[in-house]
């Protein structure tokens, strides 16, 4: 029996179509994969019959759910982390890739696009967001951090979104993904393949695209755009928590979104909540090169530590949902410890 390859590439006119092609995986992103497409997006940059890159996915439910966890998994519990760290290395080359290129990239995202999926999608030049687009970073909740350049757009987004995304991993619809400019355009679902089409042509991919594009409207994120810039704007998680309580204590017209996301931030690792509030205030600063060399030193931590691991079986392997963070308390985790995490590598990334 032969089967398809996890990553497809064809030619259709002027257009290089990449199709992610793990739909029982929702569509995550192995290092096969990222070595596979990397390779490509470097053959079609120089080609000039290639005038524009096409992404999309099979299966649906999901453009991509995120990197192979289960894979990262196996090879830090067998003490492989040189071999679990060339994934990273690879994967932020691939980030640093796409965000460079020098052709119009496209990413078609219907469904679930989180972590790795992000990752090959939100550094394109076109992001396009179909009805069950589901935008969300939910990296804290495994006892990981925002990774795959979060580092860089996260910060950048309007007002405290992008430490709202980062502390609870709470999802984005395609309205409140085109208000925050993770996508850049609202297509209805029906029409993807009519719009693969016609990017396949030499018209100019702004101007299909544009003629394409519906009204983004509101989403139930983005209304609360003030309220999340006033209760996660400034100080440490433990401050942000306070706001968000005092918020509810008080019956607040936001009084029910912060009491849902006090708690949604309490059930994440304190580590990956102090690491990632200090990628969402340094990250702001730092170009992009530099954000991506920040997350390399920081997984090359996390993967020698204990909560990926915990939050891994707890959220995709046993499935029990009842992670036990070391340490188990915000208090607990040092201004030292977190900075550990950032301090330079004796071998540091390089990017392309």
């Amino acid at each position: 029996m032969t089967s398809e390859p996890d990553i497809l590439f064809e030619r259709r006119g002027v257009a290089g179509h990449v199709i992610l092609n793990r739909p029982h995986a929702l569509n995550a992103v192995s290092h096969d994969m990222v070595c596979t497409l990397a390779q490509k997006l470097e053959e079609w940059e120089t080609d000039p019959a290639v005038t524009r890159i096409v992404v999309s996915a099979r299966g649906g439910r999901a453009f991509s759910a995120g990197g192979d966890l289960r894979a990262l998994y196996d090879l830090g519990r067998c003490g492989r982390y040189d071999e679990a760290l060339a994934f990273f290395r690879a994967e932020y080359a691939l980030n640093t890739r796409i965000k460079h290129y020098r052709k119009p990239y496209v990413a078609l995202i219907d469904g679930i696009v989180m972590g790795g999926g992000v990752g090959i999608s939100v550094h394109g030049s076109h992001r396009v967001a179909g009805d069950s687009f589901a935008f969300a970073m939910p990296e804290v909740g495994i006892g990981f951090f925002p990774d795959i350049g979060a580092t860089w757009f996260l910060p950048r987004l309007p007002g405290g979104l992008g430490t709202y995304c980062a502390l609870t991993g709470e999802r984005l619809d395609a309205a409140d993904a085109v208000s925050a400019r993770i996508a850049t355009h609202r297509v209805a679902s029906n029409r993807f393949l009519e719009l693969m089409e016609a990017l396949s042509s030499a018209v100019p991919v702004d101007a299909l695209l544009g003629a394409f594009a519906e009204p983004a409207g509101t989403g139930r994120v983005m209304a609360a755009a003030a309220a999340i810039g006033r209760l996660l704007g400034g100080g440490e998680v433990e401050d942000s928590l306070s706001r968000l309580d005092e918020e509810a204590a008080a019956g607040r017209p936001h009084a029910a979104f912060a009491l849902a996301t006090a708690a949604a931030i309490r059930t994440k690792s304190p580590t990956s909540l102090k690491i990632a509030l200090a990628q969402m205030q340094r990250g702001a600063s730092l170009d992009f090169a530099e954000c991506m060399r920040t997350e390399f030193r920081i997984v090359s931590r996390v993967m020698r530590g204990h909560d990926f691991y915990e939050g891994v079986r707890a959220v995709i392997i046993d499935k029990d949902q009842t992670p036990r963070w070391e340490p188990a308390t915000l208090e607990a985790v040092t201004a030292a410890e977190v900075e550990h995490y950032f301090a330079p590598l004796v071998s540091e990334l390089e990017l392309p």
